[in-house]
């Protein structure tokens, strides 16, 4: 093996190393996700070193540098305030969904007018119309980190795969027999999920298992498992290379609203209308804990990149957040007029923000739950709200046809 270079990945915080083995380019990533600011650089890479051929000692004293400009990069102060940058009439219907790039330098939406768009974020020009689809244009995603292609999930039963560049449509997944609901694989009203093989435009397995819709589905960050959660109130989890079922999460007592990984994939948090938000082993799919105190439907939850702590978003206005560690309920978000419908964290972790039916999103500390700002101007409901990957923009989508980008 030979080292190629070293890369810094901000958040989470880590290290990537490129490589060559065999004459194949390959790479890998050292994840760092308890450094602090005080913690001692150079003792940590000599950690490193006993269990990482390709960090040799010729290389050392570099990667104590980067690992120092990291440890900076944590210990920056946050104190960033957000103004509307521009207000873009995307679309003749309501939107569905927005989703930025890794970078933040383009952004989609998505629509019941049946099209998703492509925006350049800082002219608001509309690069390209994606059209094709038979019914509302419900899921959209970037291929993040790489930003090269867009996949499009419709109420038509398909789910479509576009160039991020020219906008043409590479290739259109059907199988489904109902509504897709959610797109990272495909997840359906007819209760099953779908793996598709991108280069070949092919389905690769049919998932089947749940009684009920397939309402969310989510891979980890590895992409060998994948988690859908349904109607019928469990989550199942499958081996995304053989399709086979590894894990039935049950315990939930009403429907699944909203499922993830955590960064270094040993947990899964589940939403539920049941009111609870749960924590499992994601290899053993055991229950670990149930997190309580909403007074109505969780609409929404969320890890930090780090996985140690836990958003959620309910129904009933408010937003909280969990230590994962201690489990309890460390600060609870109020000042909402009605239901939160999106909640994520920024890349740092340490601001929380909340996209609400009451037309406005906020932006909350995440250690203390005092609401820092108020983004205002929607004419209705936002159900949509995404941090860029430097955390230094937000758009918000809004059923007033709208989206507003905040630098």
């Amino acid at each position: 093996m030979r080292l190629r270079r070293l890369l810094l990945r901000y958040f989470p915080p880590g290290i990537c190393l490129e490589y060559v083995q065999d004459g194949e380019p390959k790479s890998r990533s050292i994840d760092l996700l308890d450094l602090t600011p005080d913690t001692d650089a150079t003792a940590l890479v000599e950690e490193i070193q006993k269990g990482e051929p390709l960090i040799t000692a010729s290389c050392k004293e570099y990667v104590i540098h980067i690992v120092r400009r990291l440890q900076e990069k944590i210990g920056e102060k946050e104190d960033h305030t957000f103004k509307l940058f521009k207000i873009l009439r995307a679309h003749i219907l309501p939107l569905t969904n927005v989703a930025f790039n890794k970078s933040g330098s383009r952004f989609i939406t998505g629509s019941y007018d049946r099209t998703c768009k492509v925006w350049d974020t800082a002219s608001g020009k509309n690069l390209h119309t994606l059209e094709g689809h038979g019914n509302v244009v419900f899921a959209i995603a970037f291929n993040n980190p790489y930003g090269t292609m867009i996949a499009t999930g419709s109420f038509d039963k398909t789910c479509k795969l576009w160039s991020t560049e020219t906008g043409v449509c590479s290739h259109t997944f059907r199988g489904h027999r109902a509504e897709i609901s959610t797109l990272v694989a495909t997840g359906s009203m007819d209760t099953t999920a779908k793996l598709w093989d991108i280069e070949k435009g092919e389905e690769r397995a049919t998932l089947s298992g749940h009684s009920g819709e397939i309402i969310a589905v989510s891979f980890n960050t590895t992409g060998e498992r994948i988690i859908t959660g349904s109607f019928d109130h469990t989550v199942k989890v499958w081996d995304v290379g053989t399709g086979r079922l590894l894990h039935t999460l049950i315990g939930h007592r009403g429907e699944i609203s909203s499922i993830q990984f955590s960064w270094d994939c040993s947990l899964i948090v589940t939403g539920s209308l049941d009111k609870t938000c749960m924590l499992w082993d994601a290899m053993a799919g055991t229950h670990i804990a149930t997190l309580t105190g909403h007074s109505d439907e969780i609409v929404d939850v969320c890890f930090d990149y780090v996985g140690q702590r836990v958003a959620t978003a309910s129904s009933d206005g408010s937003a909280r957040i969990y230590n994962v560690e201690t489990k309890k309920c460390i600060a609870k978000l109020e000042g909402h007029g009605s239901e939160i419908s999106k909640v994520c964290f920024n890349p740092k972790g340490d601001r929380l923000l909340t996209a609400s039916s009451d037309k406005t999103a906020r932006l909350w500390d995440a250690a203390t739950g005092h609401c820092l700002q108020i983004l205002e101007g929607h004419k209705d409901d936002i159900f949509s709200c995404a941090f860029n990957y430097e955390g230094d923009k937000i758009i918000t989508g809004s059923k007033d046809n709208t989206c507003r980008i905040w630098h």
